[in-house]
C-alpha cells in the first residue's frame, strides 16, 4: 500500500541511493521548487548519494548549468544523468545522415559525433531531441513528415522519452510525443531515456562510483511522470516515491488539494503501486 510522507527525511533512514528526477521534482522549468533541492542536500548530509536521472535531451553540462541558473542547489546531488547523455551513444551507432528535429538549444546532443545534418528526404535516420517550436507546435504538425519517414523505413532516434513536461502552469510537449506518433504510423523508435533500462544502469554506475557499491534494495527513485519515472521504476524493481504535484496532478488535486481516493484510483488505473507519495519534495 502507498503511504503518505510529510517530509523527504522521514525515508531516509531505509535508503543509500536516490535516483531524482528533476523537471517537475525540483523546477518546473521555470524556476526551482522552494524546499525540494534542499531536501536532497539535507539528504546527502546524512549520508544518501545523489543521482539526478533525467529525460532532458541535453548532455549533463548543459543541465547542470540550467538547474543551477533556475535555484537548484549544486549541494542537491553527486552527479547526474541525462537522457542526451545515453542517446550519444544510440547517435553514434546509428546512420551519419540525419534529420534532426528540435530547436537550436538541442545541438549540443550530436556535437562530436560525426553525423551529418540533412533534409528528411536525403537522410537515413530522424534525431528527434524536441520540437522546433514547443510553443505553438503539436505532433500533428509533423504527421505527414513522420508518415513519410516511417514508410522509408528510417529509424527514430528520441532523445527525450517525455511526453509533456511543465512549463511555469503550462503543459509543454516533448520530444516523447512525437516518437509516440512515429511508432503508431508504424515508424522504428529507438530510446535510451526513462523508463527505458540504459539511462537507469548509467545512473546506478554513477552511484556506484561514489558509494563503491549498490544495494539494490536500498535505491530509492523519486518522480512526477506515470509514463517515464513510474514505469522506470516498475521496470527496474525499485522503490519510488511519487510526486503527486506534477503532470498528472488534474486527474486527483483541486488547487493545492489532493484527494487521495481519486490519487490511489488513478494510481490503480495505471497499475502504478510506488511506496511513497507526497504533493512536492520537501
Amino acid at each position: 500500500m502507498i503511504s503518505r510522507i510529510s517530509e523527504f527525511r522521514d525515508i531516509t533512514a531505509r535508503y543509500d541511493i536516490a535516483l531524482c528526477d528533476v523537471w517537475g521534482v525540483l523546477h518546473n522549468g521555470v524556476a526551482a521548487f522552494p524546499g525540494a533541492g534542499e531536501a536532497l542536500a539535507a539528504a546527502r548530509a546524512r549520508g544518501m548519494t545523489v543521482v539526478l536521472i533525467t529525460n532532458s535531451p541535453r548532455p549533463s553540462p548543459g543541465v547542470i548549468a540550467q538547474i543551477r541558473g533556475l535555484g537548484v542547489p549544486d549541494e542537491a546531488y553527486d552527479r547526474i544523468v541525462t537522457s542526451g547523455d545515453v542517446t550519444r551513444a544510440l547517435i553514434a551507432a546509428g546512420p551519419k545522415k540525419i534529420y534532426f528535429i528540435g530547436s537550436d538549444r538541442d545541438l549540443p546532443l550530436i556535437e562530436g559525433l560525426n553525423v551529418q545534418m540533412v533534409s528528411c528526404e536525403e537522410a537515413d535516420a530522424i534525431v528527434c531531441a524536441g520540437f522546433f517550436d514547443d510553443e505553438s507546435e503539436t505532433p500533428e504538425d509533423y504527421r505527414a513528415t513522420l508518415k513519410t519517414a516511417a514508410a522509408r523505413k528510417l529509424p527514430l532516434i528520441c532523445a527525450n522519452p517525455d511526453l509533456v513536461v511543465e512549463r511555469g502552469h503550462r503543459l509543454i510537449p516533448c520530444a516523447g510525443a512525437i516518437a509516440k506518433l512515429y511508432g503508431e504510423l508504424g515508424g522504428e523508435t529507438r530510446i535510451a531515456g526513462k523508463p527505458h533500462k540504459p539511462i537507469y544502469r548509467a545512473a546506478l554506475t554513477e552511484a556506484k562510483a561514489v558509494r563503491g557499491s549498490v544495494d539494490f534494495s536500498r535505491v530509492l527513485t523519486i518522480g512526477d511522470g506515470m509514463p517515464t519515472d513510474v514505469r522506470g521504476a516498475i521496470d527496474s524493481g525499485l522503490d519510488l516515491l511519487y510526486i503527486s504535484a506534477g503532470i498528472h496532478a488534474k486527474d486527483y488535486m483541486t488547487g493545492e488539494k489532493t484527494d487521495e481516493s481519486k490519487l490511489k484510483a488513478f494510481l490503480k488505473a495505471e497499475g502504478a503501486s510506488p511506496k511513497w507519495w507526497m504533493p512536492r519534495l520537501a
